[in-house]
């Protein structure tokens, strides 16, 4: 009888230790690499009153990019919708189809595509946002990322998401920490899928912007195809300013145009009260997502200059999807 309230004993409590160990761990897809630490510690030390590195709840803010560093972006996601967009209008515009690149969507001429220049892309993008409303926008994209199958990984959008981010997002939100979308993607579209996709709120979601106009008739903002704002490179941190009113103490980007360094700079420059940290998504495993770099090399030159934190998506994280 006494073995066997022994055996008991030890079951309940390797059980119960067990349980502990997996609750206590904030990123369970993440390995158990230096990055993972580095973000654990930050995080355990900036809430903990008694630490020279506590920050206050109000100045908890944390931003990520988009496209490269929660969902894939080759393609962009936007440009996908925007391609099905373009393939509707043209069924009752024909005009559509005497200009690039809408003819090269229609006729499906993917060489010319791979070669479009950005404002080309931008182009795009407006022309398929004229004259419809937010609220329209915002329910169409919804019902497009759960219907919509992205090329090559033969999955719908809404089951690519990164895991490890949605991980570090949670995580970030129950340690009050209020976590902003940056993305070069345009506000309206980011604000159809950010909470869905992402748990984020889209009031904290900053993009590119159209220019509205007022329909007083029905009562809605009506999307302009004019842009107010392209949000990338040096016009991230400007935004993040105008919108947020204070640098984020936390900028979560990734290696791939050079896009985000100037966020994350301005997260590690912007703030002279509290540590910083700064986090880059490298793009290195081709067996499970995509493997590509920068010809300048300009976000990992930089993340080694400032001591940024590089996480490899083929060595720091268990799973990627």
């Amino acid at each position: 009888l006494m073995l066997i309230k022994i055996k008991w004993i030890l079951f309940v409590t390797v059980f119960f230790m067990t349980g502990i160990s997996e609750q206590a761990d904030p990123l369970p897809s993440w390995n158990n690499t230096n990055t993972k630490r580095n973000i654990v510690s930050y995080v355990e030390n900036a809430v903990n009153e008694k630490n020279p590195y506590y920050i206050p709840e109000e100045d908890r803010i944390a931003t990520f990019d988009n496209d490269g560093t929660l969902v894939p972006e080759k393609p962009l996601i936007q440009i996908l919708f925007s391609i099905e967009k373009v393939k509707e209008m043209a069924e009752s515009d024909k005009s559509l189809l005497e200009k690039q690149p809408f003819k090269a969507i229609v006729t499906g001429d993917n060489e010319y595509l791979k070669t479009a220049s950005e404002d080309e892309v931008i182009s795009l993008t407006l022309k398929t946002l004229t004259n419809i409303s937010e609220r329209q926008l915002r329910e169409e994209v919804k019902d497009f990322v759960f219907k919509t199958t992205y090329p090559h990984l033969n999955k719908t959008i809404d089951k690519i998401v990164y895991k490890p981010q949605i991980e570090l997002i949670k995580y970030l939100q129950k340690n009050k920490f209020k976590v902003y979308i940056c993305s070069g993607g345009t506000v309206d579209f980011m604000r159809g899928m950010s909470k869905e996709l992402y748990g984020i709120d889209s009031e904290n979601v900053i993009g590119s912007s159209n220019k509205y106009s007022y329909n007083e008739a029905t009562g809605e903002m009506i999307l302009e195809p004019e842009l107010n704002s392209y949000n990338d490179g040096r016009e991230k941190a400007a935004n993040i300013a105008l919108i947020i009113g204070k640098a984020p103490v936390i900028s979560v980007g990734n290696v791939g145009a050079g896009g985000d360094i100037y966020m994350l700079r301005y997260s590690q420059n912007g703030n002279k009260n509290y540590k910083t940290l700064q986090v880059l998504i490298n793009h290195d495993d081709d067996k499970r997502e995509f493997k590509y770099g920068e010809k300048n090399n300009i976000s990992l030159n930089w993340a080694d200059k400032y001591k940024w934190n590089v996480v490899s998506m083929k060595n720091d994280w268990k799973e990627i999807f």
